[in-house]
């Protein structure tokens, strides 16, 4: 557990390439965007929830909302990133199952405008954007921040100052 706990909060990202600062702001952008969509518009809050089936539309829809807005911010800081990561997978999955998976065997829950609007080629074109933040959460949550990134400034910063300052048997 303890070592899960370390890789969950490592902050020396430097095994990631400085680039992945540009899978973290448009994944985080895209959850910003989402959760704030959320609360400028009941149809795709609490309304969209509540056509989906999901439980407590009301409670949810705020609750997913504010986790999009923080863990999205997150993403685009590189502040614990891996750990911001954890959540939007999760919403992804759900998203996928509750809207798109049901494409696979007829009509979804919600309105499809593009052809095909049941089956495989249905599921696959409503479900890019979901299966893109998907798959780039998992890639965040496997290789954390990156160089550029709010983590990886911290754990420069700490390594100068745990160079710099005396051995701790030196102060007593």
């Amino acid at each position: 557990m303890a070592r899960l706990s370390r890789w969950l909060f490592d902050r020396e990202a430097g095994s990631a390439p400085a680039a992945t600062l540009l899978i973290r702001l448009i994944v985080g952008w895209v959850f910003i965007a989402s959760g704030l969509i959320k609360f400028l518009y009941p149809n795709q809050g609490a309304g969209r929830f509540a056509k989906l089936g999901v439980p407590a539309p009301d409670i949810l829809a705020p609750f997913i909302g504010t986790v999009e807005i923080v863990a999205g911010t997150l993403l685009v800081l590189g502040l614990l990133t891996r750990l911001a990561a954890i959540p939007l997978i999760a919403d992804m999955v759900v998203a996928i199952a509750t809207s798109k998976l049901p494409l696979l065997t007829g009509p979804g829950p919600e309105p499809v405008s593009a052809a095909p609007q049941t089956g495989f080629w249905a599921f696959a074109y409503q479900a890019r954007l979901d299966m893109t933040l998907l798959l780039a959460a998992l890639f965040l949550l496997i290789v954390g921040a990156g160089a550029w990134s709010v983590d990886a400034w911290l754990a420069r910063r700490s390594q100068g100052q745990a160079q710099d300052s005396p051995p701790s048997w030196a102060s007593r």
